[in-house]
Order: structure tokens, then sequence, then C-alpha cells
């Protein structure tokens, strides 16, 4: 059932780094987002993947994580992704490109999920500093990282409380907690 995809498919960000993913995975989850809506059907998306441990080193500096835990600077070694997925957008097909990269990330987790793994979308990317390291041609910009692996964490969705807050936060127990408003909060028209 799709929703129960949906409920497994939460931004981890903690993985058992030994655990590998191999490139012919990589390839099936981003057809998955090949075979995805695109804008107009201009598919201006192109992908970097990377599940060599080198490569890897490259990009996980380059990106930033979950900026609601403000005392934890990203996962420690041995919990880091054991693979990326960079989605790019090719300025020569657009100069623009809308939602297309949300509706590929959704694809390419939701294909995670089905195969027992998880992962994150991250747009906080130093994306110069990543450009640089991958020697990234000035054509492509840089959209979003996914960083994949099997998760190593739980992740508990919750109800927000009376007070509003929708910050995600973690327990003594290092169990993730995501505060979701009710589906009564979010429909305004009936």
């Amino acid at each position: 059932m799709i929703e129960e995809l949906i409920k497994k498919n939460r931004s981890f960000r903690r993985f058992y780094q030994e655990h590998s993913i191999d490139l012919k995975t990589l390839r099936e989850l981003v057809n998955l987002a090949r075979l995805s809506a695109s804008a107009g059907n201009g598919q201006p998306l192109k992908y970097i993947l990377s599940c060599d441990p080198e490569k890897n080193a490259l990009i996980f500096p380059c990106l930033m994580w979950a900026g609601y835990l403000k005392n934890w600077d990203g996962p420690a070694e041995r919990e880091r992704p054991s693979a990326y997925i960079i989605i790019l957008g090719d300025t020569e097909i657009s100069k623009s490109f809308g939602c297309d990269h949300g509706i590929a990330s959704q694809s390419i987790l939701l294909g995670a999920t089905e195969k027992g793994l998880g992962g994150c979308i991250i747009s906080s990317v130093h994306r110069e500093k990543l450009q640089k390291s991958l020697n990234i041609s000035k054509r492509y910009e840089i959209l979003l990282v996914i960083a994949l692996g099997k998760p190593k964490e739980t992740v508990i969705i919750e109800e927000v409380k009376q007070d509003g807050n929708i910050k995600y936060w973690r327990d003594n127990k290092d169990i993730h907690h995501v505060p979701k408003r009710s589906l009564d909060e979010i429909i305004i028209g009936k």
C-alpha cells in the first residue's frame, strides 16, 4: 500500500555505513526519477551517482545536516551514507527547474524505501565547494543531494502539539521525532 511506503519513507540521517549500495541499485533509483513527471516533459535533470567511499568522502563535507538539531554536526564516521545521488539541472536544456527535482527525489526515496534503504533529501549544500570537489561543469546547477544508506535510526511521526511547534527533535534514546500537522488543520476548504 502506498500509504505504508510513504510512512516508512522518512528523512534518515544516520546509517550503517558499512552496508554498501551498488551502482546497479543507484541506476535503478534514478530510472524511477527518469520515468516520473517532468514539467512540459522538458526532462532537464541530470544525476551524479556515488557509491565509492573516496568519492563519498568528497561529498560529505559539502552537506549541512538537520538544522533544528543545533548540537549535531551530522552523522559520525561509521554512520554516514554509503551512497549519494546528486541532482543537477542542465542549464542548456532549461534555466528553471520548477518542481522536477522534488518529484524526482520523492520517486528515488520511495524506491529506496521499497528496497529496505533510507535517505535524506539535502538542499543545504555548499554548492561551490561540491562543484569544485567533483569538477562539475558550470553548465549544471546543483539542485539537491540525496544521501542514501541502510537506516541506523528510528524515526517516529507524531501529531503537532498544541504549542504548534513543528521542529523535529531527538529524545535521550536518540529516537528522532517528527511532528506533523493534522489532516483537519491542513485542509481549509471542503
